[in-house]
């Protein structure tokens, strides 16, 4: 919008063409996410606790977490209105991956609402059904992923549409340009076709595997969202440089005409994410709620399949990935045993994996720190890649 804005007032006065600088903007969307967020904070924290939308704390889980029960939740609301209003504000309204990622992040967002709503609200021990929620997730997933498939190959909408017309008229049959290819990290030169129906299949999971990975991630308090705003920076710097043709010729990335802007809208992560921070540290004053880690789960999963890095986003988020196989493991192993012999057992102490370091004796704190500096060294490996072919 402000952009927009620049472009008129530059005829005028020649300063104004400074903002066609992403990096300017970045910055400055992410300076404006956390004011916003700073600013907005005590007054959303104040509506959350009048409207009583407190968090319910399982009875089985750590006896510490006890005391976290009537913590106003859903605070990721507050994450989404400063993304969503610095991304309107600072980024380039016409690019088509800004709009993309911006709708696929508040829909997740949606179906986080109405799963925190009826939890908290209408006390609802259930909320959203599980079979519900996936539903709603495959759909937007599926839907971004189509539209990803023939998005990131071309160069702008209309020549996505030409692709997809294409396909079809090709009995569903088209090669995709290398660019759209499956980049293995650490190699100079290898890449794997995927054609269209692996892409889609591929950007489907990553980005309702990413939501569901943040959303089993948000335990404990600031464990979430600080892994969030590193492994979003992160994809800021290849969403740069993968929208940038010298520099994607340079690192040997596949250049993503308009992959740029993206990193206005990872800027406006960062500064929400740190403002939400401010008020999630230990002890909480507020909760993310599934409002907010569906969100910014799906919000990286997108911007990870636009700019072709999704195997790097397994590895920076390598925190949200083990917590998610300690869940999956733990309950496949407990069904397989009660089946086998007749009484289900644990691998760990409790799932996710980061209440078994608690039962184990870890403080909160010591988990929370511990996990940040994990992500902090797979952030760096991940950024390693960019050169390290």
């Amino acid at each position: 919008m402000l952009l927009i804005l620049a472009d008129w007032l530059e005829q005028y006065i020649r300063a104004f063409n400074v903002l066609n600088y992403i990096t300017l903007r970045a910055v400055l969307a992410a300076l404006t996410a956390l004011g916003i967020g700073l600013v907005l904070g005590p007054f959303v924290i104040r509506r959350l606790t009048e409207m009583k939308v407190g968090q319910a704390v399982r009875d089985d889980g750590p006896q510490t977490h006890l005391s976290k029960s009537g913590t106003p939740t859903m605070g990721g609301a507050l994450i989404l209105l400063a993304i969503g209003v610095t991304t309107l504000l600072w980024a380039d309204l016409s690019n088509r991956f800004v709009w993309a990622v911006l709708i696929v992040t508040l829909g997740f967002g949606a179906i986080g609402w109405v799963d925190d709503y009826r939890k908290v609200v209408r006390q609802d021990p259930i909320g959203l059904p599980a079979r519900w929620k996936y539903w709603w997730q495959s759909v937007i997933g599926i839907i971004a992923a189509v539209y990803l498939a023939f998005s990131v190959p071309a160069q702008s909408n209309a020549q996505a549409w030409d692709l997809f017309m294409q396909w079809i008229g090709n009995g569903f049959s088209i090669d995709l340009p290398q660019r759209a290819d499956l980049i293995v990290p650490f190699f100079k030169e290898v890449a794997y076709p995927l054609g269209v129906f692996g892409f889609m299949v591929l950007s489907y999971f990553v980005i309702v595997g990413s939501s569901n990975a943040v959303n089993l991630t948000d335990g404990l308090d600031g464990l979430a969202i600080m892994p969030t705003v590193l492994v979003a920076g992160a994809l800021g710097v290849f969403a740069y440089t993968s929208g940038h043709a010298v520099f994607a010729k340079y690192l040997l990335i596949p250049y993503i005409s308009g992959a740029g802007e993206l990193t206005v809208f990872c800027a406006a992560v960062v500064g929400a994410g740190l403002a939400f921070l401010w008020f999630n540290a230990y002890p909480a004053q507020v909760f993310m709620g599934d409002v907010g880690a569906l969100a910014l789960g799906g919000a990286l999963g997108t911007v990870a399949v636009v700019v072709r890095q999704e195997i790097v986003l397994f590895i920076m988020g390598g925190v949200f990935v083990i917590n998610t196989l300690s869940v999956m493991l733990q309950v496949g192993y407990f069904k397989y045993t009660k089946r086998r012999f007749g009484e289900g057992r644990r691998i760990l102490r409790m799932a996710p994996l980061h209440h078994h370091f608690e039962v184990g004796g870890w403080k909160e704190t010591q988990v929370v720190v511990r996990f940040w500096i994990i992500t902090m060294i797979l952030v760096l490996a991940g950024l390693s890649t960019l050169k390290l072919r």
